[in-house]
């Protein structure tokens, strides 16, 4: 009985001020000031101005805490925006998203697969396992090569698919399905695109 009547004191409106535009504001007698706009939105100031809790009329919440972090309960999103113009976002499924002030993004997504997309187009993927997958940007020329964990690397163009080994052997699959192995000894492979071989010089 005593918590709530001194919960209701707390609440009490020392000031109620009307606008022009619609807008009410109502200080609190605890020192909290409650804006409430004409489209039902309420802002909610803490008596010490470090927090701010935006409650908007289709339900969605955003909290500005005292570092500067946003919160947005629907979402259950943290936004933080750093004085360097740094913005990093918190998921609930543990996703992170990082923008810089350059334009470049880095996303840390749960199974802690990294994804930075440079502000010249350029795409890299990080995977756990090892494997960088590199895309450049389509303004340039598209081409996406994959760096695997053992060594192997593969080439993507318009024009053909090429994976190389670590012992210097290079596979080639054209685009119009020709196909071409040169091996480390130095013997090469050709095949047609029906899987003919035409060509095996050692």
């Amino acid at each position: 009985m005593l918590h709530q009547e001194r919960r209701k004191h707390e609440e009490e409106v020392q000031e109620k001020i009307e606008y022009c535009d619609g807008k009410v504001e109502k200080v609190l007698s605890d020192g909290r000031r409650i804006l409430t706009f004409r489209d039902g939105t309420k802002k909610e100031i803490s008596a010490d101005k470090r927090m701010t809790t935006i409650s908007f009329s289709n339900g969605d919440v955003k909290k500005i805490m005292p570092d500067q972090r946003i919160y947005y309960a629907d979402a259950q999103t943290t936004h933080t925006a750093y004085p360097d113009g740094l913005e990093v976002l918190q998921f609930p499924n543990n996703q992170i998203e990082k923008h810089y002030p350059d334009g470049t993004q880095e996303i840390v997504f749960p199974d802690h697969t990294v994804k930075c997309l440079y502000s010249d187009g350029l795409k890299e993927t990080f995977f756990p396992d090892g494997t960088v997958v590199k895309v450049e940007s389509k303004s340039y020329n598209g081409d996406k090569i994959v760096v695997f964990s053992d060594g192997q690397r593969e080439i993507h163009t318009a024009q053909f698919r090429r994976r190389e080994y670590p012992d210097g052997t290079v596979k080639t699959v054209f685009c119009n399905g020709r196909q071409e192995t040169k091996y480390s000894t130095g013997q090469v492979q050709i095949k047609d695109e029906k899987g003919n071989l035409i060509l095996d010089r050692k």
